[in-house]
């Protein structure tokens, strides 16, 4: 099974939408992902100007402005192979996985 369709069977598990997130689109990321440390949270607005919409990080988010950084979908994979089976979820969708735990929810307020 390739990344897409994992995405796409990620979705129909959870009833959402699929929408692409191209390799050449960018993500917010912060740096820490490539650590390892978990859990691992990510949330996706809808896309605009060449993003994707999503932002991820791990353990503890923080409101600084250098938090997140841009980062080519194509590499997310070097960062946390675990990620790119939720990215075909649509905005509004929202994850939170660690070892053992995954939770994958809906929140409408990403849309406003």
């Amino acid at each position: 099974m390739n990344i897409t369709d994992h995405q796409k069977s990620t979705c129909k598990k959870y009833g959402a939408d699929y929408l692409e997130a191209p390799d050449y689109l960018k993500v917010g990321i912060s740096e820490n992902v490539r650590e390892g440390i978990f859990p691992l949270n990510g949330l996706r607005h809808k896309p605009e100007n060449g993003t994707t919409g999503w932002y991820i990080w791990a353990g503890e988010y923080s409101d600084d402005s250098e938090f997140f950084k841009p980062l080519h979908v194509e590499h997310l994979l070097d960062w946390s192979p675990l990620i790119s089976m939720y990215l075909g979820l649509g905005p509004g969708w929202r994850f939170l996985i660690a070892p053992d735990y995954e939770d994958v929810w809906y929140d409408e307020n990403l849309l406003k």
